[in-house]
């Protein structure tokens, strides 16, 4: 997973903080952080990036019509999207997942969980 680009999507700080020590355990991967949805629309115009982890309840934009503009582009419908959220409703998640996110982390993430899911979505596209 060398020269792996993640893009971070969350409205705290301190979490988005957490995701980013998480990633820095994988080798040579660039993380580009937004504070919410629009934040994260506006970096993907310009930036290329492998996987996208995002929070749902975030201001301006939230997780889940994220999740929708980034599968309606063509240039980004086919990048991995974890959900990382406190919501622990059922409903949620399956919407999340019903939108396109190929993955769901509850929070408080566990490192270990949240790095086996990133290598469990680009592995396939890496043969």
């Amino acid at each position: 997973m060398s020269g792996t680009t993640f893009l971070i999507v969350e409205d705290s700080p301190t979490m988005r903080q957490l995701l980013a020590f998480s990633l820095r355990r994988l080798k040579e991967c660039r993380i580009i952080e937004a504070v919410d949805g629009v934040d994260a629309l506006k970096k993907l115009t310009t930036e290329r990036v492998d996987l996208v982890i995002t929070d749902i309840n975030m201001p301006m934009m939230d997780g889940l019509k994220l999740i929708s503009v980034i599968r309606g582009n063509a240039r980004t419908r086919t990048v991995p999207i974890i959900i990382v959220t406190t919501e622990g409703a059922e409903e949620d998640r399956k919407r999340g997942l019903a939108l396109g996110a190929n993955a769901y982390i509850a929070k408080p993430i566990q490192p270990s969980e949240l790095l086996k899911t990133i290598a469990s979505l680009l592995e396939p596209t890496r043969n």
